[in-house]
């Protein structure tokens, strides 16, 4: 009898680098020879990791309009979708980056309730390090309101191990410093030093993911109203743009600079941006972009290398801001780029809001 699928959730903050890891975990599975499935999840469709994801060449199912821990059952129906023609060896899930109490709400349910029978993999949660400096070394300019940062510490809280990103871009007394804080606040929580992006650090990510020992132990206390108040601190925004032009254009720089232009209306608000995602797409060809703070610079992280005279972007917006204002100032980000580069912009589509308060369709807190 084969075994069980092995169920792996990563999650963490917007903007730590969990798609990142995500898609780099789902290729050595798949050069090990593993049938993989990943299960993506946003408070709205048009998903940036999603068609990303795709773009690479993985079966790839979203969950929208809710978290998993809100929409349980689409969760599960999607991997019963994904698993539809082929059983997957491995399920790679990852949650909305606002998100937290996935162990009451997601891991318990799936041990206790769901009729499938799942390996479940240590429960690891990601962060970026502008955000751990921030909060835990308590910056006096942290960005975030006491009730986002609650849902920061919650995650931390309830992580089986967690992984400290983007080590290729920081000084080793900087990254040493950031696991000192986390040892410091969570004593008994493994914290593994990681790259997502070049994979420094991965194989030890690797034979933690393989431990059976210490999954969803770390149940705990989660006060609804603080959490509800932090994700609704945040707006939303997707939206999808067609691009036309008579003479060609770069599509990387084009991504480049309209996220540098959107930061720059952010900032102009007072405004902390928590991750920025833009992602296009043209004659088969995929570029993809992203700002992860206001202390940081639009990064390519897909290039494209394409040049022509029509493209398609989805964007994906997660900025402290009223939703209302969050929309005009990326409506007139896309018009500026577009009049800069000689381009007719044309918005599709477009929705902005504050994420409803969670309200789980299960929570097992034992």
């Amino acid at each position: 009898m084969s075994a069980a699928p092995r169920f792996i959730m990563i999650g963490g903050f917007l903007g730590a680098g969990k798609t990142t890891m995500v898609a780099r975990l789902a290729n050595q599975f798949r050069q090990a020879g593993k049938n993989v499935v990943i299960v993506t999840n946003d408070q709205a469709a048009d998903l940036v990791d999603t068609l990303m994801l795709r773009s690479q060449g993985f079966q790839v199912g979203e969950v929208a309009g809710s978290c998993f821990c809100c929409n349980f059952n689409e969760l599960t129906g999607t991997v019963e979708k994904l698993a539809a023609d082929s059983r997957p060896d491995v399920i790679l899930a990852e949650p909305v980056g606002s998100c937290t109490d996935l162990v009451a709400t997601v891991i318990r349910p799936l041990e206790q309730l769901y009729e499938q029978p799942f390996e479940i993999a240590p429960f690891g949660v990601i962060i970026k390090p502008s955000h751990g400096f921030r909060i835990l070394g308590r910056n006096d300019r942290r960005g975030f309101s006491p009730q986002a940062e609650y849902i920061f510490r919650k995650q931390l809280e309830e992580a089986d191990f967690i992984m400290i990103n983007r080590i290729d871009e920081l000084p080793a007394e900087e990254a040493a410093e950031i696991a000192r804080l986390l040892e410091t606040e969570f004593p008994d929580t493994p914290v593994l030093q990681v790259s997502a992006k070049t994979g420094a650090g991965f194989p030890a990510v690797c034979d933690f993911l393989q431990r059976q020992d210490v999954t969803g132990k770390r149940l705990m206390e989660v006060d609804y109203d603080v959490y509800a108040e932090g994700e609704a601190e945040l707006g939303w925004l997707n939206c999808q743009v067609k691009l036309s032009a008579d003479a060609s254009f770069s599509l990387d720089d084009y991504l480049l600079q309209l996220l540098g232009e959107i930061k720059t209306n952010a900032v102009a608000d007072d405004a902390e941006v928590a991750h920025l995602k833009v992602i296009g797409m043209a004659d088969g060809k995929t570029a993809v972009a992203n700002l992860v703070s206001n202390a940081n610079d639009p990064v390519l992280s897909l290039a494209a290398n394409w040049q022509g005279t029509a493209a398609e972007l989805v964007i994906n917006a997660r900025i402290a801001m009223d939703p209302e204002i969050l929309s005009q100032i990326v409506q007139k980000a896309v018009e500026h780029v577009a009049k800069t580069n000689a381009v007719t912009a044309k918005v599709d589509a477009l929705q902005s809001f504050r994420p409803g308060r969670p309200v789980p369709t299960h929570r097992l807190n034992g």
